[in-house]
């Protein structure tokens, strides 16, 4: 059993923090994750901060879909988040407006509370939330402070304030945005290149489970076998042959803050026939929110296909809610979602079909996607009845599926594990 040695923090905001640290768990104390705006004891005015802070994302979220105004508030929102562009390589280790707002906050207190009590316990900080490394530094932790990096490339927000001194390892998912980090003015030694964490269950100490699924998905995403009779010696190389008898299974996920939900019901619509027919099934990715469960309920009953092949993924809370989505993508074919850390996924062999990014984050994240091969832009919804069976017969999301196995690290997860248990 692996050995449970670490204080393992994140941000109950949205999903991505929390999906990162989902697979570390079982090195984290007591097996849980430390919300840092939720946990036992948190100074009311910290909360009433959080909650403020995560209503007014959701809502600017929502706002984008209003023409002009919602553009031009969103824009001012992530303007304050921006990514540089990576060339030329030049120094960037000026912190941020972001950056600084946060450390304010920090100042008067923020974090404080948390620091003091996990003093105690004499285990290493490991977090998945910049702001979390901010204050454990900022308030005098006394152990080892580790963040791991939750997208493919990340703002100067993401190193601390005095980069060039901060204590602060940082697990990074490449080799590239290591030399992001460099451009910030952190020292290397302060940069272990893991790769992002993905979930344990869906791989295999040995990627035994990951080998497997890929294999069945590929006769799926290759109907006319054009991708696997070309590239039979480098499928040959990594998978044996499997064959399970099932629909093309697509599974659409929706962002934290139930941004373009309207897009799941619009592919249940146009892909009704083949649905019905048994030749397509559909998971449709609520997570924690049940406004969005009920909204996808609705829907469905509207369109009249409340049959097995159609289903709702959805748990009240976010950790029981990864483990159905991560048993989902045991039998899903294709990936359907924002590029938000979702991402990463694609190294499972998961072909990924990119709904429009939000944010200058997911437009990064979007361009790693199409540079490992993994990451296909979605065509308008509306004819996916047409553009699917064209990916199919080509082989297209065959390739992805490969490329994503054979390009993203997804040994992330074990390779923090050693790090502690060494």
């Amino acid at each position: 059993m692996t050995s449970q040695r670490v204080n393992l923090v994140a941000a109950d905001m949205g999903y991505g923090h929390q999906r990162a640290a989902y697979p570390l768990m079982d090195i984290a104390s007591d097996n849980k994750i430390i919300t840092i705006n939720n946990y036992e004891g948190i100074p009311e005015w910290e909360k009433k901060y959080w909650i403020k802070s995560l209503e007014s994302y959701e809502i600017i979220s929502r706002l984008k879909k209003i023409p002009i105004l919602g553009d031009f508030i969103f824009w001012i929102m992530d303007a304050f988040q921006k990514i540089q562009p990576f060339y030329p390589y030049r120094d960037l280790s000026e912190p941020t407006t972001q950056e600084n707002f946060f450390y304010k906050v920090i100042r008067k207190g923020l974090g404080k509370d948390l620091v003091e009590k996990l003093n105690k316990t004499g285990l290493p900080f490991l977090t998945t939330f910049f702001v979390a490394a901010y204050f454990a530094e900022y308030h005098n932790f006394q152990g080892k402070i580790y963040c791991v990096i939750c997208d493919t490339d990340v703002s100067r927000a993401w190193a601390n304030l005095n980069s060039q001194e901060t204590k602060v390892i940082y697990l990074l998912p490449s080799e590239k945005v290591k030399e992001r980090f460099l451009m910030y003015g952190v020292n290397s030694k302060n940069l272990l290149v893991t790769g992002f964490p993905l979930p344990k269950e869906n791989i295999g100490e040995n990627q035994e489970i990951l080998k497997k699924d890929l294999a069945t998905r590929l006769h799926r995403l290759d109907p006319r076998s054009f991708y696997r009779e070309r590239y039979s010696p480098l499928i040959n190389n990594y998978l044996q042959e499997e064959f399970i008898n099932r629909p093309l299974t697509i599974t659409y996920a929706v962002g934290g803050a139930g941004a373009q939900k309207e897009t799941g019901l619009i592919i249940l619509e146009k892909l009704k026939n083949k649905i019905l027919a048994g030749e397509i099934a559909i998971n449709l990715v609520a997570g924690n929110r049940p406004e969005i469960k009920s909204y996808f309920e609705a829907g469905i009953k509207n369109i009249n296909l409340e049959i097995d092949n159609v289903k709702i993924i959805f748990a009240a809370d976010k950790i029981s809610y990864f483990k159905k989505f991560n048993e989902a993508l045991r039998t899903t074919d294709v990936l359907w979602t924002k590029p938000s850390e979702l991402s990463f996924y694609c190294g499972l062999g998961l072909p990924i079909i990119m709904a429009e990014p939000v944010g200058s984050q997911e437009d990064f994240n979007r361009e790693w996607l199409m540079s490992v091969g993994a990451g296909i832009d979605s065509p308008n919804p509306e004819y996916v009845s047409e553009w699917l069976p064209d990916l199919l017969e080509s082989g297209r999301l065959a390739r992805a599926a490969m490329d994503g196995f054979l390009n993203a690290e997804n040994m992330g997860a074990y390779n923090i594990d050693k790090l502690f248990n060494s």
